[in-house]
């Protein structure tokens, strides 16, 4: 589980996440001057430990490096999600008091999500059940001539 970023971190990946291309430590400097006062080497050190956390992967270009992120802002939230969520000493309950908190239009949201996982669901079981319907239908395969335990290269003989 991923630990929270911290008020910076967060910050530089917002623009990864909304750019949504590799970016420059100058590019993200940039545009985090228009709201603070902030050194080049300051974004440097936050990007570069990005990079070592595991959240952004670079490449060199000259004497720089560009950045791009490993997941999206979604699956890191989802993440965040998750572990609050999992570490509750009661999950139901959790849960209820989340709910509580959302918005009618997260709520919605919320069942927009399960309707989708939902049919998913039921477009795996429909595919695995055809794949078994079909596998069973199969006729076996023919045994070459010879001892297949003489034969190491078939599986679990």
């Amino acid at each position: 589980m991923p630990r929270p970023l911290g008020e910076l971190e967060d910050a530089v990946m917002t623009r990864v996440w909304q750019w949504n291309r590799p970016v420059t430590v100058r590019e993200v400097l940039e545009d985090l001057q228009q709201e603070r006062s902030i050194a080049y080497t300051t974004v440097m050190t936050v990007m570069d430990n990005l990079h070592q956390k595991g959240w952004v992967r670079r490449e060199a270009e000259g004497r720089a490096y560009r950045y791009t992120a490993v997941s999206t802002r979604a699956a890191y939230s989802a993440a965040l999600m998750n572990d609050a969520w999992s570490t509750s000493d009661n999950p139901a309950a959790a849960l209820v008091a989340f709910f509580g908190m959302m918005s009618a239009e997260q709520r919605e949201a919320l069942r927009d999500a399960v309707r989708i996982v939902q049919h998913d669901d039921e477009a795996a079981e429909s595919a695995a059940e055809s794949a078994a319907g079909a596998a069973a239908e199969a006729p076996a395969p023919a045994e070459a001539e010879g001892d297949s335990a003489e034969r190491p290269d078939v599986p679990g003989r």
